[in-house]
């Protein structure tokens, strides 16, 4: 399927925010997805992933989740420096921008003709903003891949509280997590699985992932596992499409 992308500025109240958006060439109004990444924003292996969701059949939308500071607009590397460079600009950034950000980018969405609904899917960090982007009641269905800090409020300058929150949501939500992901034990998943289902969620599909490590689905390193990326992206796609 050939698919054509932009990269656009979305405005934001204090920034704007530099995004791709992926959709399918010559279709239909589609649903839309706002992807977020993990910490090292838009590479080239993010965007092939967007790419794979793209031409399932939806407008995807990957913006930049550091559009302030010395990181806006770098795609960092999958090395120490880079990894440190984007921790610190998580440290920079305060749970009130992340919500002002996701919302200038569901409104981006919601306003374009070629979309008819919305979604939210995230990896890493950005599987912690997709389960923020799950309380905006536009967003009905979210797919969190090995979503970090759910289970003790880590996200950025501040404690998110995300966890607690979860009763704010009333779409669908999936979490995938791997077995063997040390930023997401045994005992943070069992937190953040019972804290969902105390907070009465049952539209709600969990996934773990034997042998799975932190960011098995990033397509570069010694961490890719292609049989589960291949399995989490089918899965992901049966949830949003309801298959």
């Amino acid at each position: 399927m050939k698919l054509h992308e932009d990269e656009v500025r979305i405005p934001a109240p204090d920034c704007e925010i530099r995004s791709k958006v992926i959709r399918p060439v010559g279709a239909e109004p589609l649903p839309g997805v706002v992807l977020y990444t993990d910490i090292f924003q838009l590479t080239e292996s993010t965007l092939r992933t967007a790419r794979r969701l793209a031409s399932a059949g939806f407008v995807v939308c990957v913006p930049e989740i550091y559009p302030r500071g010395a990181v806006a607009g770098v795609a960092l590397e999958f090395d120490d420096a880079g990894k440190q460079a984007g921790l610190a600009a998580a440290a920079e950034t305060t749970t009130a921008q992340f919500d002002s950000d996701r919302q200038a980018v569901l409104d981006f969405l919601e306003n374009r003709d070629d979309v008819t609904t919305l979604s939210a899917v995230g990896f890493c960090l950005g599987g912690h903003l997709a389960f923020r982007a799950a309380f905006d009641p536009r967003v009905l269905s979210t797919v969190c891949f090995y979503p970090t800090g759910l289970q003790n409020g880590a996200l950025g300058a501040d404690d998110a509280g995300s966890l607690p929150r979860a009763a704010d949501i009333h779409g669908r939500l999936m979490i995938v997590f791997g077995s063997q992901d040390p930023h997401v034990p045994a005992d943070a998943r069992l937190q953040v699985i019972s804290a969902l289902y105390a907070a009465g969620l049952e539209d709600l599909e969990l996934h773990v992932y034997t042998g799975g490590e932190h960011a098995f689905m990033r397509d570069i390193g010694a961490r890719h596992d292609p049989v589960l990326t291949d399995l989490a992206l089918y899965e992901g796609i049966s949830f949003l499409t309801r298959r």
